[in-house]
């Protein structure tokens, strides 16, 4: 009786998605009896969902076992493939591949017509995407949708239209991929599917609208993804990821703090269990908010930590080390960064990268380069996200180039993206960009009132680097000058802490190399540094960048 009370009360909670009472009750329940292989196999799924990941996988195992024992292969093979597929979520492909070949081998040595040979099509649509044999991989989801379909399986189907949709992005083809993505976004937010499938695709769904740069999409699945986690206090796997999409949704409509205070709660989340691979993304996400914020030692371990699961954090890495004022290393990190291969998105944001850092080390044809490639892919794609990117990079090019005119036309198109995309941070930066075309094309006064809108709205966000950048574009000092240095001298210092060459520092204030060379000389004599990432310290530490 008290096995039995267990069993129902572990089966009731399940079914109001008390994970924690759940997975309490059900293993009282297996304490007292051992539970039969279905039970064994909601058990596994309330461990998962209260990120239990050890837990979840001993009970795959029992119960694929158990299953194995009472002549039920495709219970086995169910099994094995689940185990399979969180093994591919933690990256532990080996493993994973090997539970995989034992549920092949046990559905094709008994000739079994059932869904979980569709089930096991899903890993294997996947291995397609990634090898980007995405014709393949769309026929192989299709086909697994189609399995899916004939046996009324909810979760297979939603795993599979997902797939669909991850090729169509990959392919090129968003707009169809979108009205996947809106179908799935109404199975799993109107309970048609499993928690655990439900979980997998939200965390999917908003990793595509990224990919496929629909910001609309990714606010959209976000806030249903939140709102899922909020009704289900003991899920763990899933709220850490949901915070992650959080920050960087709310860094870009300039809520900073609020943004700050998610991921450092997606770190702490992700980082308890360990193994959760969001973890990296968390730290990442971190990072770049401490770099924008000119936190730099910060910054730069934060993206150490994130290296730990993440290869090669870029290119907020380069960026770091170009505002550190190391071009040389910024430039060299970002070049290697760009030929190595990365999928659409990814490399949007390097080629963005790439071009400001390239600009800033006076390479203008590698600029122009990274810029004419974004442009490309923006106009394959579309969308209003990436329209801003490429208009913003072609803009930045232009001004290099001396071409105020055309420069405006290009900065005019990535503003208005910007600001329709609420988008603050970039929209001020394409104002600094703006006031510079605005200098080249001679009109001095509307170059000013561009730089100080562009610094309203920087002090705003709490940007300090871009702030000090800024000031010393405009000639207007935001703090006293320390260590007897000169106005002029405390201008080169601002610009030097933002990462700007001598070259660049002197196409920003129309003076010769020679002469920032020999100003920099006396700026390093008075305050007591031999080194530019010194003289970038002391800048911030002597309030010669304004904190407002």
């Amino acid at each position: 009786m008290t096995a039995a009370g267990a069993l129902a009360r572990g089966r009731a909670s399940f079914a109001r998605r008390a994970w924690a009472a759940a997975f309490a009750e059900l293993s009282a329940a297996d304490h007292e009896a051992p539970l039969a292989p279905r039970e064994l196999e909601l058990l596994a799924a309330a461990a998962y969902l209260t990120g239990r990941d050890d837990d979840s996988a001993e009970h795959l195992i029992r119960a694929h076992r158990d299953h194995l024992a009472g002549s039920n292969p495709s219970g086995a093979a169910r099994c094995a493939i689940w185990l399979a597929l969180h093994l591919l979520l933690r990256g532990e492909i080996a493993r994973a591949g090997g539970w995989l070949a034992r549920a092949r081998g046990l559905l094709d040595d008994g000739g079994q017509d059932c869904v979980e040979q569709g089930y096991l099509l899903v890993p294997a649509g996947l291995e397609s995407l990634d090898q980007g044999d995405t014709e393949v991989a769309r026929s192989t989801f299709g086909l697994a949708a189609e399995i899916g379909d004939r046996f009324g399986d909810r979760d297979l189907a939603a795993l599979a239209h997902l797939g669909i949709g991850q090729a169509l992005i990959a392919a090129g083809d968003t707009a169809q991929a979108a009205t996947r993505l809106d179908e799935l976004i109404v199975a799993v937010t109107s309970g048609e599917v499993s928690p655990v499938t439900a979980g997998i695709v939200f965390c999917a769904g908003i990793e595509a609208s990224f990919e496929s740069f629909d910001l609309r999409r990714a606010r959209e699945w976000t806030a249903a993804l939140t709102q899922w986690c909020t009704s289900q206090p003991d899920l763990v796997p899933y709220r850490g990821q949901c915070l992650v999409h959080r920050a960087q949704i709310m860094q870009m409509h300039g809520a900073w703090p609020d943004a700050m205070t998610a991921v450092q709660d997606a770190c702490a989340r992700l980082s308890d269990p360990i193994g959760q691979p969001a973890v990296g993304a968390a730290f990442y996400q971190q990072a770049e908010l401490q770099r924008l914020q000119g936190a730099f030692a910060e910054a730069e371990q934060t993206y150490r930590r994130a290296t730990r699961w993440v290869r090669d954090p870029q290119p907020g890495l380069a960026l770091l080390l170009l505002m550190q004022g190391e071009v040389g290393a910024s430039a060299a990190a970002i070049r290697r960064a760009v030929d190595e291969p990365a999928g659409p998105a990814h490399r949007s944001r390097l080629l963005g990268a790439c071009v400001e850092i390239m600009l800033a080390a006076r390479d203008v044809r590698a600029a122009r380069s990274a810029a004419d490639e974004l442009r490309d892919i923006a106009d394959h794609f579309g969308g209003p996200w990436l329209a801003a990117m490429a208009a913003q990079a072609v803009g930045a090019v232009l001004v290099a180039e001396k071409d105020g005119g055309a420069a405006m036309d290009s900065l005019r198109r990535a503003w208005t993206g910007w600001q329709e995309l609420d988008a603050p941070y970039e929209a001020a930066r394409v104002r600094v960009l703006m006031g510079l075309a605005c200098r080249e094309l001679g009109d001095e006064h509307s170059a000013e009132m561009e730089l100080d809108a562009a610094r309203w709205i920087f002090a705003q966000l709490g940007a300090l680097p871009d702030v000090a950048r800024v000031e010393a574009l405009s000639g207007r000092p935001g703090g006293p000058a320390a260590g007897g240095l000169t106005a002029r001298e405390a201008q080169v210092l601002r610009l030097v802490a933002t990462g700007r060459t001598n070259r660049a520092v002197a196409g920003d204030l129309f003076l010769s190399e020679k002469t920032i060379a020999r100003h920099l000389s006396n700026i390093f004599t008075k305050i007591g540094v031999t080194s530019r990432s010194a003289a970038t310290a002391y800048a911030y530490e002597h309030g010669l960048v304004e904190r407002d």
